[in-house]
């Protein structure tokens, strides 16, 4: 099937045997699913229940790996933010001293310190004679007072530096003992000592790169973790979708910023864009924007110069105010002249880009509606008496639908600045951008063209047709699936490889290409404190079992039940799912 993405219909055989549908990869990517040992998901829903959990996994590595508390666990990770293997890496290359002193750690200097002998200690803050046990020491052997240590604490934590705490000796880089510091503020101030605990929990949200807060409006409380590459989209729990990497709406095969710029461009531009594009006209001579305020077409602009409304022409002896001889306003030409400066052109341009861009999103929403009537059309396919029972391949083929449709509407942005001179001015001649807009949009074109015809047969009312006819509809929408998912596999390995992966001093990276849609993320198991063992009997963690994250955020609970009932059968729960898998 991959050999023959450029053929025509007619080039696929197709099969009216009900067998046939086995032989199809794509069709049976659902069923293949159900009968093979799934692979876990690599991206994880971390809810306000598992966060906990999910911080304690990587905190786990770093105390097996190098022997000490989880307290200075979690101030190296927090240092290196919350990269576990970068950590492992500076143990191994550079030793546990330097590991400790770039963080801040003093466990091995100070670890075991002798009681206080004297009744009273003079504290190097406030300069009073302390009682012995009114005095705390730190972990880098720095003494002073309760209520200048207490007193140091609320400010750090009222700053927002609470995460890494620092001694107040003067050069002392040691991170402070986050269970004397929950101590002491706790006794004067328990609400900021419940800010401090929640500081440290959401730090491995908040300084982990590749663990993020889900961008949807309501929040859903959820953060998605993933394993591997941060350039991903990812799906979570609530049915938000989203770029993991600028957590902006899934838009690849648009780079990150490439995306930024357009959203900001649209949304500066647009409406200016089509007003400019309806109500005026570039005057040929100075090039100047005219708006037209009275019904005959031929128009004079400010600099003297008078012009054909229709067509833009400037006026001369075949096209003057008293005679227009060998008019041919209404007849098509190519024009090659250069019609406008520079920034007008670049206006066209625009214009040429977003007027796609925004076709097919607009087709996109209206395709989104398929989703229900396909499910009206299964209803009446199975109330026939015939032998076909599978209707993966309408499911199949609307997903296919909706992640072309979608891959090709962001494909336009990204064409308007690869072949631009916003970002790529220096790297590419004119005649290597030449050659590589043609290779790219050879390519878009023949995804348009099938992709229009999935959608065409979708639309089809094949349930009112005969079983042949049926069969007929059934194979051309198996073979135009595995067409458009080749030819989208195709695209984005020409955007990776012959287009951003050949360009030596701009670095851009794109989400990469999932059959199957975005990934969904799978929810953190929460692990007991039974099966935790004998972690969970750090005295340092004692603290936090029964925590609850209150991020005062809205949990994603309604959205769950929502979609739940809005699937009333297993087919109509497949269907809906198509819309939320692109």
């Amino acid at each position: 099937m991959e050999d023959s993405v450029s053929g025509s219909e007619e080039d696929y055989c197709y099969s009216t045997d009900c067998e046939a549908e086995s032989s199809d990869g794509i069709e049976n990517e659902d069923s293949d699913a159900h009968c093979a040992p799934s692979k876990a998901s690599s991206c994880k829903v971390i809810t306000k229940e598992s966060l906990l959990a999910a911080q304690r996994e990587d905190l786990q590595r770093v105390v097996d790996l190098i022997s000490l508390r989880e307290q200075h666990a979690r101030t190296l990770l927090i240092h290196h933010r919350w990269d576990v293997e970068k950590l492992i890496a500076v143990y191994v290359e550079k030793g546990k001293a330097f590991l400790f002193s770039e963080a801040g750690v003093a466990a091995d200097k100070f670890a075991d310190l002798d009681p206080l002998e004297p009744s009273s200690v003079k504290c190097n803050i406030c300069m009073d004679d302390v009682p012995a046990q009114e005095v705390t020491a730190m972990e880098c052997g720095h003494c002073f007072c309760d209520n200048c240590w207490t007193e140091h604490f609320v400010v750090k934590i009222n700053e927002g530096q609470s995460k890494r705490i620092k001694c107040m000796a003067h050069k002392c880089n040691a991170i402070c003992d986050e269970a004397i510091v929950r101590k002491l503020v706790g006794i004067k101030n328990p609400d900021l000592a419940e800010k401090f605990e929640r500081f440290l929990l959401e730090s491995y949200i908040e300084d982990n790169k590749m663990v993020k807060w889900c961008p949807s409006i309501p929040h859903c409380g959820n953060a998605i973790r993933v394993e591997n590459d941060e350039f991903c989209e990812v799906e979570c729990s609530c049915g938000s979708q989203f770029c993991f990497s600028c957590l902006s709406e899934a838009h690849s095969p648009c780079s990150c910023l490439m995306w930024e710029l357009w959203t900001k461009k649209c949304r500066d531009e647009s409406e200016t864009v089509n007003w400019i594009a309806v109500h005026t006209k570039p005057c040929p001579k100075c090039h100047k924007l005219v708006e037209k305020n009275g019904g005959c077409n031929l128009v004079s602009c400010i600099c003297g110069q008078a012009f054909c409304w229709l067509c833009g022409g400037a006026t001369g002896r075949e096209h003057s105010w008293s005679q227009i001889a060998n008019h041919s306003c209404g007849r098509y030409k190519q024009d090659d002249e250069k019609k406008a400066e520079y920034g007008m052109r670049d206006l066209y341009r625009y214009m040429h880009y977003h007027n796609r861009y925004k076709a097919h999103t607009d087709s996109f929403k209206q395709e989104s509606r398929l989703s229900e009537i396909i499910i009206g059309k299964i209803s009446n396919l199975e109330a026939k008496d015939s032998k076909l029972r599978d209707f993966s391949w309408v499911t199949n083929g609307l997903h296919r639908l909706f992640r072309s449709r979608r891959s090709l509407s962001y494909s336009y942005p990204f064409a308007f600045y690869m072949f631009g001179d916003d970002l790529f001015k220096d790297e590419m001649t004119n005649e290597e951008k030449e050659i590589k807009k043609n290779l790219f949009e050879d390519q878009q074109q023949q995804l348009e063209s099938n992709v229009e015809k999935l959608s065409k047969l979708l639309e089809e009312r094949f349930d009112e047709y005969s079983e042949k006819r049926v069969m007929h509809v059934r194979m051309q929408i198996i073979n135009l699936s595995a067409i458009t998912d080749n030819l989208c596999k195709q695209m984005y390995e020409c955007i990776e490889n012959d287009l951003l992966g050949s360009l030596e001093f701009t670095i851009q990276s794109i989400a990469p290409y999932r059959s199957k849609g975005i990934e969904k993320a799978e929810e953190l198991m929460v692990v007991s404190s039974a099966q935790a063992g004998g972690y969970n009997n750090h005295k340092t963690t004692d603290h936090l079992d029964g925590y609850v994250l209150e991020t005062g955020r809205a949990t994603a609970s309604g959205l769950h039940a929502r979609d739940e009932s809005c699937c009333g059968s297993g087919l109509g729960k497949e269907v809906l799912e198509a819309v939320r898998l692109i």
